[in-house]
C-alpha cells in the first residue's frame, strides 16, 4: 500500500493507494497524526506493515507542520524499511522540508 502525507497546512491530507483523506488537524497535528494514520489503514483492513512505500509533500509550507510530517514519514520509512520519496518523485533516504525561505531565528539579546 502507498501512503502520501501532506502536512503543510492545517488540514492535513492522507491518501492511501488511490484513497484521499482530508483531516483538519490542524495545531493538533502532532498528537493526533499517528491515530489518523492508523484509523486510516484500519478502515482499509490493513497496518503498519502493509505500507509499501511513502511520499511525503515537503513543502513549502507550515514550519510546524511539516517538522512534525517529516519526523513521522522518516520515522515510518526508517521501522518500517521501505522507500521514501519527495512529492517531486524523487527517491530519498530522509525528507527534508522546503520551508519556502530562511528561517527567521531572532538574534540572542546577549
Amino acid at each position: 500500500m502507498r501512503l502520501y502525507l501532506d502536512t503543510s497546512n492545517p488540514d492535513t491530507v492522507l491518501k492511501l493507494d488511490e484513497k484521499l483523506y482530508v483531516e483538519p488537524l490542524g495545531r493538533d497535528t502532532a498528537e493526533k497524526l499517528f491515530d489518523f494514520i492508523h484509523s486510516k489503514l484500519k478502515e482499509k483492513k490493513a497496518d503498519w506493515k502493509d505500507i509499501s512505500e511513502i511520499t511525503f509533500m515537503s513543502g513549502p509550507g507550515s514550519f510546524t507542520g511539516l517538522r512534525i510530517g517529516a519526523a513521522v514519514v522518516n520515522t515510518l520509512a526508517d521501522q518500517l524499511e521501505v522507500p521514501l520519496y519527495d512529492h517531486h518523485g524523487k527517491k530519498v533516504p530522509v525528507i527534508v522540508p522546503d520551508y519556502g525561505r530562511e528561517a527567521n531565528i531572532s538574534k540572542p539579546r546577549k
